[in-house]
């Protein structure tokens, strides 16, 4: 009985520091992140982006993945990524950076000219490499810290400062440019499928990996981000932020990318 009663003695010890250990675990998941200080509020949003995905957004996409034949596919890919790239161009200017402004402009006119207004990526073809830049990026590029982290209704992750940047990157997409009308809602209608498509093997593979989606996806925008404002550079002195983001970016160091990049 000794033996059987120290047995179950060991027991008890051993869940009851289990269950310690789950719930500060939990709690340290339960804390706001630094540069996440809306997170009950964004949660509430990523789960009814979430919620609309399920029923809406991700059937029509696996639709359009298995009915639209994949050239055709490609084609709409290609065509948006056309117009991506004069935006791209146009905020490498504002940004300085000479070099990709240079390359992502020859991509807009080989692709256009040559690829049937952008239907084929010749540019990647004859090996012009693409620079995406946003003007998110132009603004983080002239020290626009990106402020809080925001999920916003529909859209998704974004912080305060590419939230500001939105419309000005809208207004420059296919939609924006063709106006308002049906031909606009029809153009983000097809981007919004398009997108969708194009990650529908990474979704599957965050839902089967990720123990909390959302944390998952925060840390992986704002490491993102951050990555793309420094062209994958980011400042030493900033170390630290890829263990804790404390909602501030340093602006770039002018001078010294200016020179790198030209």
């Amino acid at each position: 009985m000794g033996v059987e009663q120290a047995s179950s003695s060991a027991v008890r010890v051993a869940l009851r520091l289990a269950a310690l250990v789950l719930g500060a675990w939990l709690t340290g998941c339960a804390t706001t992140h630094p540069g996440d200080p809306f997170e009950p509020m964004n949660r509430k949003v990523y789960a009814f982006n979430e919620a609309l995905d399920k029923a809406v957004v991700k059937p029509v996409a696996q639709t359009y993945r298995d009915v639209v034949p994949r050239p055709v596919r490609t084609g709409v890919s290609n065509f948006f990524s056309n117009i991506g790239d004069a935006w791209s161009a146009i905020n490498s200017l504002l940004q300085l950076k000479l070099e990709p402004a240079l390359r992502n402009t020859m991509r807009f006119g080989v692709n256009t000219v040559f690829g049937w207004g952008g239907l084929l990526d010749i540019a990647t073809e004859a090996r012009i490499e693409r620079q995406e830049e946003d003007f998110g990026q132009t603004l983080g590029r002239w020290g626009v810290g990106p402020g809080p982290y925001i999920v916003l209704p529909l859209l998704g992750p974004s912080t305060l400062r590419d939230t500001a940047a939105l419309p000005v990157d809208m207004r420059a997409s296919a939609s924006g440019l063709v106006g308002d009308g049906e031909a606009a809602v029809g153009l983000t209608a097809l981007r919004v499928v398009e997108r969708r498509a194009a990650l529908l093997d990474a979704t599957r593979l965050l839902e089967q990996v990720a123990l909390d989606p959302y944390l998952f996806v925060r840390d992986a925008y704002l490491q993102r981000r951050r990555n793309a404002v420094y062209d994958g550079n980011p400042p030493a002195e900033d170390d630290e932020y890829d263990e804790e983001y404390d909602g501030e970016e340093q602006a770039p160091q002018r001078g010294k990318e200016q020179g790198s990049t030209q």
